[in-house]
């Protein structure tokens, strides 16, 4: 049997008026200590994001998701924040916001291989 190893994972949103508290789910971070693992899967349905909010822009978005996928990944690209440890750098993603783009409130699990679980969430929470 494979070793189980604990997880926490966060829903990336895009909450187009904060102030009415309306959300889309659009992705997944999702941070393993052991193994180290730090990964962001997001997908953009620009389709579904104009019809439920039309003003939403979506080249905004896509750059915003750009570099948390950049920052999760420790790219030199995602600036300062890329180059804290992969603990520190989920600290940061989930962190509370409010802002167009926020995150859930950070949940555990446990896993055997945290790529898989990182679809499977994805699957389940976004698509």
């Amino acid at each position: 049997m494979q070793e189980q190893h604990l997880f926490e994972y966060a829903v990336i949103r895009i909450v187009p008026r904060v102030e009415r508290e309306e959300f889309l789910n659009v992705g997944v971070i999702l941070f393993c200590k052991r193994p180290v693992y730090l990964g962001v899967r997001y997908n953009l349905d620009e389709k579904k994001i104009k019809h439920l909010f039309g003003e939403t822009d979506i080249d905004c978005l896509r750059a915003s998701l750009n570099s948390l996928q950049k920052i999760a990944a420790g790219d030199q690209d995602g600036g300062p924040i890329a180059r804290l440890d992969a603990a520190g750098r989920f600290r940061w993603l989930t962190a509370t916001r409010s802002t167009m783009l926020q995150t859930s409130k950070v949940h555990p699990g446990l896993c055997t291989d945290p790529t898989k679980m990182l679809d499977n969430l994805f699957g389940k929470l976004v698509l």
